[in-house]
């Protein structure tokens, strides 16, 4: 553990790396409290057997006590709940060296799923996956907080999964497909020099849509003069 955490704090690039650096601080290991010596078979050997979930739990208390200790005032949008923008990315991996992380036909990859705590600017989950695996998926791995807002793109857009996000007090926003069916039922009062075209109250008029998600749904029109854009959420 100690020695991982060295590796971390001095950015090294490889187990050769570290070893290198390690050994020109030979003299001090048992101060460092790293024991008599340090091999790379022992790393090795420890990677490969030992759980991977206390480095995880262990991540996940740092970054709680990173969150609490951000300064969060200076977040332009006035809301009580946290803002958490959610994407993923894919890492592209050599198969003839990582063969567990099939992707393609002769590409091999994975994809690191982040939920990214706005206000802080700091990750709050994070969950490594296939490269093949949809991102909607991750959808059923959050852990919603009641009162707070979700910023996901079009690939997160699954009504069964973000109505149960909804049932858990937690809040969504998503840009609207083109081909979605939307029944305004009342519109809402507006300022139109913030950019707002209408924000309206309605329900989805499809069959499987309206049965995942049957209650009603925010649909606001908004333009962005640097863009010269609409969009739609």
């Amino acid at each position: 553990m100690l020695c991982m955490v060295f590796g971390q704090l001095t950015s090294r690039d490889s187990m050769r790396d570290l070893m290198l650096s390690l050994e020109a601080h030979q003299p001090k290991y048992y101060h460092l409290g790293f024991g008599p010596t340090v091999s790379r078979r022992n790393l090795g050997k420890a990677n490969e057997k030992r759980s991977y979930k206390i480095f995880e739990e262990f991540a996940y208390v740092l970054i709680e006590e990173a969150r609490k200790s951000c300064y969060k005032t200076d977040f332009e949008v006035n809301v009580d709940g946290n803002v958490y923008a959610l994407d993923s990315t894919t890492i592209d991996l050599c198969l003839s060296v990582f063969w567990w992380a099939d992707f393609r036909k002769n590409k091999g990859g994975i994809k690191l799923h982040t939920l990214y705590d706005v206000k802080t600017s700091i990750p709050s989950f994070l969950h490594i996956s296939k490269a093949n695996v949809h991102d909607v998926n991750i959808l059923d791995l959050i852990p919603y907080e009641t009162g707070s807002f979700y910023v996901v793109d079009k690939a997160y857009i699954d009504f069964r999964r973000l109505h149960q996000l909804h049932g858990q007090g937690s809040f969504f926003v998503t840009r609207a497909k083109d081909n979605m069916r939307f029944k305004r039922m009342y519109s809402k009062p507006i300022d139109k020099t913030t950019g707002v075209k209408y924000d309206q109250i309605g329900k989805l008029e499809t069959y499987y849509p309206k049965k995942d998600y049957p209650d009603k749904l925010h649909r606001i029109k908004y333009y962005d003069k640097e863009s010269k854009n609409e969009f739609v959420f």
